[in-house]
């Protein structure tokens, strides 16, 4: 217990590791904000009318279907339509109905809208007659929000293996893992203090984010904690093998740094691209942050099939990287062992 608490003072001196655990807190509460915000409106199109050139039927057909704004002249709406910083398609009375004005730089479905609308604006009538239902969506959560909450609530998970990471390349460079090794402290005890560190690190700042930004029922609690409690384990076992291999600071932090982007970026590429009933998608689940990333889309979009699944596959990826590890410390330590008969002799 002493020695945990010597971890913990170590960590709290290091800002790095602060820093590590406030970030994923504090872009959860940036999250929390834009909740009420739909990302859905970006997708909106843009309309730009001159004033009094258009019939009030025709402004209100174009309101209808996107965001109309007014200028006073031909010249204004040229410059605007022309703006590269804008996506606007520019309307004007013709004498069989409306015409557009396209700058040429649009998007392709900027530009299918711009060509298609004088048609559309003549068949209104025709449309008018066709019964159209509008399904809902089951769920008020906006996808991109969605997305941006499992991604933050992955780094928070990742937080755990910069404490260890940067808790064992100081103590390295400070020399205290030369006292540590003729302390009474078994390497058992040892590597369970760092595990337990991070585990805890990255933990905390995992459930204070999911509390923020995910609303959360009964019934995914224990799901939910099963995650973030393999989640971080997993990622405080790594921090040990970053530590472990790590030479210095520098080269501690390319490792973290490495090893963030393959623990973040690729199940995000994984989920938006690859068909979850492939072969392939079976594949991702080698990488230990896929069943993370999954679970989590899982959770926020109230599906429960697979998520089973996604539990026990971190919890196989935990007993396998452990035993790694293991076997990697009894190697060196064997090594050691040699290498001091060795010396001896």
């Amino acid at each position: 217990m002493k020695g945990l608490k010597y971890q913990l003072k170590n960590i709290r001196r290091d800002k790095l590791c602060i820093l590590s655990f406030l970030l994923p807190v504090i872009i959860g509460l940036a999250i929390h904000l834009l909740s009420g915000v739909s990302f859905s409106s970006i997708g909106e199109t843009d309309f730009c009318i001159v004033e009094n050139n258009l019939s009030v039927s025709a402004i209100e057909w174009l309101q209808t279907n996107g965001n109309v704004t007014t200028v006073p002249d031909i010249t204004s709406l040229k410059n605007t339509v022309n703006d590269p910083a804008t996506q606007k398609i520019g309307v004007l009375q013709d004498s069989d109905g409306i015409k557009t004005i396209l700058s040429g730089d649009e998007f392709k479905i900027t530009t299918v809208i711009g060509t298609t609308l004088p048609q559309l604006y003549t068949e209104r009538n025709n449309m008018d007659l066709t019964k159209i239902t509008v399904i809902p969506p089951a769920d008020n959560s906006d996808a991109l929000v969605s997305l941006l909450i499992v991604i933050t609530l992955v780094t928070a998970m990742f937080m755990g293996c910069t404490f260890n990471a940067m808790s064992i390349i100081g103590e390295k460079e400070d020399g205290i893992a030369l006292v540590n090794e003729v302390l009474p402290m078994s390497k058992r005890e040892y590597i369970i203090q760092k595990i337990s560190v991070g585990f805890l690190g990255g933990m905390l700042s995992t459930v204070l984010t999911a509390c923020i930004c995910m609303k959360i029922t009964a019934n995914q609690v224990l799901p939910l904690l099963l995650l973030i409690i393999l989640s971080a384990f997993l990622a405080a076992l790594v921090g040990l093998f970053i530590g472990h291999f790590s030479s210095g600071l520098m080269v501690g932090i390319v490792y973290i740094k490495i090893v963030m982007i393959l623990f973040i970026a690729p199940p995000v590429l994984f989920y938006l691209a690859i068909p979850h009933d492939s072969a392939l998608h079976t594949l991702t689940y080698l990488l230990p942050s896929s069943a993370a990333f999954y679970g989590l889309m899982s959770l926020l979009s109230g599906q429960t099939q697979g998520l089973t699944t996604d539990i026990i596959i971190l919890f196989v990826h935990c007993v396998l990287w452990l035993l790694v590890f293991a076997a990697v410390e009894r190697q060196q330590g064997k090594q050691k062992n040699r290498y001091q008969r060795f010396t001896c002799m």
